[in-house]
């Protein structure tokens, strides 16, 4: 079943049209790759599913419910996170801090309760503190809480902001190139977080990645973007063999192999 359906979706910015009348579903738990040249709209598909660009035609169904023209909050709330393709953590706050952060649409004390320092808040901020706690853990930074964003390793930020967008609980995790600068270890160890995050809690993931091994030893189903049109979706091993994704992605057959063995 859908999680997401996409109908006829067109962003346009003045002349340039990003997104041509674009449909996709994307299936409940599923892990779903978005490649592409840069350029080819992958971005601003997920500025337009986020409700960062308001799309000028076509349709957003998430759940059954159409999402076209509610706020980047509002959409959150409904079961939508994402990460983005740059680094964007609050670097001088600590980790434990930037996943309470992303937790703050699904608290539910009041300022009022937070001047008056009631019980419920007391509470809730325990509760919240040790859900962060456990988010950092299961994405594989126990023990990193206190520490300051900007002074975790490179591969440790990338994974705080995976724990930052799951601390708000999507249904829907949208991963704008998460390995983009990892080395070989560390794509290997994200690669493993982005199954758990499928496999132990139910997540469906829409991963943009220009990384073809993970893409293709990752992926269940890829939708290939060019100049903001579909030009194929399928399973891998039907991308792989591709005449088009080849020649407007890929480059040629010997490239394909080349990143795929």
């Amino acid at each position: 079943m859908a999680i997401l359906t996409v109908q006829n979706l067109t962003k346009r910015f003045g002349g340039l049209v990003a997104l041509n009348r674009l449909s996709l579903e994307v299936e409940e738990r599923a892990i779903h790759s978005i490649i592409g040249p840069n350029g080819s709209g992958k971005t601003t598909f997920f500025n337009c599913v986020t409700g960062f660009y308001k799309p000028e035609e076509g349709e957003i169904i998430f759940q059954g419910v159409p999402i076209n023209g509610l706020t980047p909050d509002q959409i959150n709330r409904l079961g939508i996170a994402r990460t983005y393709q740059n680094i964007r953590l609050f670097a001088n706050m600590t980790a434990l801090e930037n996943v309470l952060v992303g937790m703050h649409p699904r608290l539910k004390s009041t300022w009022v309760g937070a001047v008056l320092n009631t019980p419920y808040t007391q509470e809730e901020e325990k509760q919240a503190v040790k859900r962060a706690q456990e988010i950092l853990h299961f994405v594989g930074l126990k023990g990193k809480g206190d520490f300051l964003a900007r002074n975790l390793p490179y591969g440790d930020q990338r994974r705080l902001e995976v724990a930052r967008a799951l601390a708000s609980s999507p249904k829907l995790l949208l991963l704008d190139e998460p390995m983009a600068g990892m080395n070989p270890r560390e794509t290997m160890e994200m690669m493993s977080l982005i199954r758990r995050l499928r496999d132990e809690l139910g997540i469906t993931i829409i991963l943009i990645e220009h990384q073809m091994r993970a893409v293709m030893g990752i992926s269940e189903r890829v939708t290939v973007l060019d100049y903001g049109e579909k030009i194929a979706e399928g399973t891998p091993q039907e991308i792989q063999n591709n005449p088009r994704v080849i020649e407007a992605y890929l480059g040629t057959s010997k490239a394909v192999a080349d990143v795929t063995r």
